[in-house]
């Protein structure tokens, strides 16, 4: 085992999905309970992320679930894999990451996106019209970050965010291609790639980053964080199995329906044409599926080949006691690779 695969942290990214013949109100609690397990098994951070109109996604009104989970947390980090900032004003933002900051100080990241986490009529509801099309998003990263340090920002010091002004909130950014890369490198930020959705532009998107970093008082060297579906369960084929809930999920989404995740079905033959079938394996090209030792193998190959500081892991599984398994087996994988 390397050194680096010893090092790197793993942290959980959860969608607060809503599994068929569920309610939002049982994947929330569902939700903390997974914090709480992840909390207990040693894992760093816990990221939700901020989806609309989606029938099968709890997570929309985002900061509000993060003071849920880190209210019934302690010591984990909790946050946002993201906030999609074209959506919001970002006074509102500093403002809520503010509160969420003094009510558990040195426990809250903002991660934050461009894309708009939605179809295009959430978006334009959301955004009262689709004039922005991510273009002016590092004008509204740096209107954010002033909030938080007027005299380092752009803020003309009429409006403040209180809570918010003065706080130490990590600011991180997400990105499933080059643009985040790229201007995370330039302002010195921490950096996260969605290769769990986008894994063809990885390597490119790393590559950028740290070639183009500048030091910042945020961060002196480049930090990574991959995000990684993961499914793992006890033995091989019951994690196949249990995959296939996000299969047909994906599927239904490339043909334009969204709704709750199902459960799994014993084989995917017969709801994919060959087409869908080749396009969902290119989509889950860094997906992790399988056994303890498995999953062990699978991570330490790419921790090896993207240098990943940080996993972040996404685990959709219909059955949340499957899901909580799923963490707890790669919470062992990371112990082994520490104690290696």
């Amino acid at each position: 085992m390397s050194t680096k695969s010893s090092s790197v942290t793993f942290s959980v990214l959860d969608l607060a999905s809503i599994v068929e013949g569920s309610t939002p109100a049982v994947s929330l609690r569902n939700t903390l309970d997974l914090a709480q397990h992840a909390e207990k098994w040693g894992y760093h951070r816990f990221w939700l992320a901020e989806h609309h109109n989606m029938p099968g996604i709890a997570s929309s009104a985002t900061s509000v679930v993060i003071g849920h989970v880190a209210a019934g947390t302690s010591t984990i980090r909790v946050g946002s894999g993201g906030i999609m900032l074209l959506n919001h004003a970002p006074l509102v933002i500093a403002e809520q990451f503010g509160t969420l900051e003094s009510l558990f100080p040195g426990r809250i990241d903002l991660g934050l996106g461009r894309a708009p986490g939605s179809d295009q009529a959430a978006s334009r509801v959301l955004r009262r019209g689709l004039a922005a099309g991510g273009e002016d998003f590092p004008e509204l990263l740096s209107e954010l970050r002033s909030y938080f340090n007027p005299e380092a920002g752009t803020s003309n010091n009429i409006v403040r965010a209180i809570p918010g002004e003065g706080l130490n909130v990590p600011i991180w950014l997400l990105g499933s291609s080059g643009f985040s890369a790229q201007l995370a490198a330039q302002l010195g930020l921490p950096f996260a790639f969605a290769s769990h959705f986008a894994p063809d532009y990885l390597m490119p998107a790393l590559e950028l980053y740290r070639s183009n970093f500048r030091p910042s008082a945020a961060l002196d060297k480049p930090h990574v964080m991959v995000g990684i579906g993961i499914t793992a369960a006890d033995t091989e084929p019951v994690a196949k199995w249990l995959a296939t809930s996000q299969q047909q999920a994906f599927l239904n989404m490339i043909r334009g329906r969204f709704g709750q995740l199902p459960p799994p079905v014993d084989s995917m033959d017969g709801l994919w044409s060959p087409h869908e079938e080749a396009a969902l394996r290119r989509q889950f090209g860094y997906a992790v599926v399988g056994d303890k030792t498995q999953v062990r193998d699978r991570l330490q190959a790419v921790i090896e080949q993207t240098g990943a500081d940080e996993l972040i892991i996404a685990s959709q599984i219909y059955d949340h006691q499957a899901r909580l398994r799923s963490y707890e087996i790669i919470a062992e994988v990371r112990q082994e690779l520490l104690a290696n």
